[in-house]
């Protein structure tokens, strides 16, 4: 559940085949467990990043409605993630980090061995390892929401409004 009413639409549609909602309700349980190597703002981080570098209005609205505020992201934070760079002025290095591993996982699905030094500085390697996954993990979310035309969950907002 998410947004503080009946399930989302998009746990709507999984329900539709149980195993698959059986199946994705446990990746996605790690995730946003304390199992995970992540804080919950290197999380959001690289899901709001991931999301809106696929174009996926529904899901980075979901996330930044719900968890933003959790992960201590501003609104100069939310504008780079939308639509900026991990150069940004906004971000420390622990940040841009991790924002560099995400555009570089999405542009060249691959790190570059100095690329996952710095990103193992800050994360470990369990947390390189989470992230890599959690990226991949947003990625077919990403497709699915977009090419299933999902609107806009009531109370969210698009990537453009960012």
């Amino acid at each position: 559940m998410a947004l503080g009413h009946s399930p989302i639409q998009l746990f709507r549609v999984w329900a539709r085949r149980p195993a698959l909602a059986r199946a994705i309700a446990g990746w996605g349980s790690y995730y946003f467990s304390r199992r995970s190597a992540l804080t919950v703002r290197q999380r959001e981080l690289v899901i709001d990043r991931t999301t809106a570098l696929c174009g996926a209005d529904y899901e980075w609205a979901v996330h930044v409605t719900t968890f933003a505020e959790k992960a201590g992201l501003d609104a100069a934070q939310l504008t780079s993630l939308a639509r900026g760079l991990p150069t940004d002025g906004c971000w420390d290095g622990a940040d841009r980090a991790v924002l560099e591993a995400v555009d570089e996982l999405h542009s060249t699905f691959d790190l570059a061995d100095d690329t996952w030094t710095r990103l193992v500085d800050v994360v470990g390697e369990d947390g390189a390892l989470d992230l890599v996954l959690v990226c991949g993990w947003y990625h077919a979310i990403s497709f699915a929401v977009r090419a299933l035309r999902l609107p806009l969950e009531p109370g969210t907002a698009p990537l453009s409004a960012h």
